[in-house]
């Protein structure tokens, strides 16, 4: 159940936008064997004014943040990042332009349901 956040810095083609919705989807789909329903994305276009760009960034600079339950192994979320980049750079966004951060609560500070995660059948493994 990832809830991810993709921030941009310009105006994209809304063609363009669902792209890099799926390619976060289709990606998070694999690397984390995830079920299909699950897509909790987020696409928030900033100004330029508003969201300065890092030096060595273009107007291409995207950030996708993504907060995830625990226990992903490494190699899932090599998976994952190696993923995004290369569906973002069929979109024509460079890898440095690309920063992705994943953010792990424990299961306690999740509320699902109106229990905390660790305390629900979630139904799908996190061990992956």
């Amino acid at each position: 159940m990832p809830i991810v956040k993709i921030e941009v810095c310009r105006a994209r083609p809304q063609k363009e936008v669902l792209a890099m919705i799926e390619a976060v989807y289709q990606t998070q789909l694999i690397a984390f064997k995830l079920p299909e329903d699950d897509k909790q994305i987020r696409y928030v276009e900033h100004k330029p004014d508003y969201f300065p760009t890092p030096p060595g960034k273009t107007e291409n600079y995207t950030f996708v943040e993504f907060q995830i339950f625990p226990g992903r192994s490494l190699e899932a979320k090599r998976k994952l990042y190696e993923g995004i980049v290369q569906r973002f750079g069929e979109l024509g966004i460079q890898p440095s332009d690309i920063i992705i951060v994943l953010h792990e609560p424990s299961l306690e500070n999740w509320g699902i349901r109106g229990f905390p995660a660790s305390e629900v059948n979630l139904g799908f493994n996190l061990n992956v």
